[in-house]
């Protein structure tokens, strides 16, 4: 059905999340398609930046990759890779899905509260700005 998927990888809840999306995209992907793992650090303000130690910040991005790692490994017989990057989730996930020229993008969401309404959640972006097909989960 698709030849390259990505999944916005969420790693709170120890990457169950992640894990559960990565099983729903082995039944959607091609034979020989790819699967992206996209994981967003956000942007920590600058005056907030500035009074955390750089190791800390080395450190919690070497964890990140070891998670995605492990998430990946854990997914034998499929072309997967992971991608961290810095910023604003949903413009950095829609532009990790054009460069991995994603058919498909997959997403978790949550049971919007009120500030969702005004502000819009990360996955609300993403349906609403994704040049390709969007998969919510729950």
């Amino acid at each position: 059905m698709y030849s390259s998927i990505v999944i916005a990888a969420a790693l709170f809840n120890e990457g169950a999340t992640t894990r559960a999306a990565l099983q729903k995209a082995k039944s959607l992907l091609d034979k020989g398609g790819k699967i992206t793992l996209v994981h967003v650090i956000d942007e920590v303000p600058g005056y907030v930046a500035a009074s955390i130690p750089k190791e800390h910040m080395t450190a919690r991005r070497r964890e990140v990759e070891e998670q995605l790692e492990a998430i990946a490994a854990e997914a034998s017989g499929l072309n997967v890779q992971s991608v961290i990057r810095e910023g604003q989730p949903s413009a950095s996930i829609l532009g990790a899905a054009k460069e991995a020229d994603a058919d498909l993008i997959m997403i978790a969401s949550h049971k919007p509260g009120l500030s969702d309404y005004f502000i819009g959640s990360t996955a609300a972006r993403i349906v609403r700005h994704a040049p390709v097909s969007v998969l919510v989960t729950r």
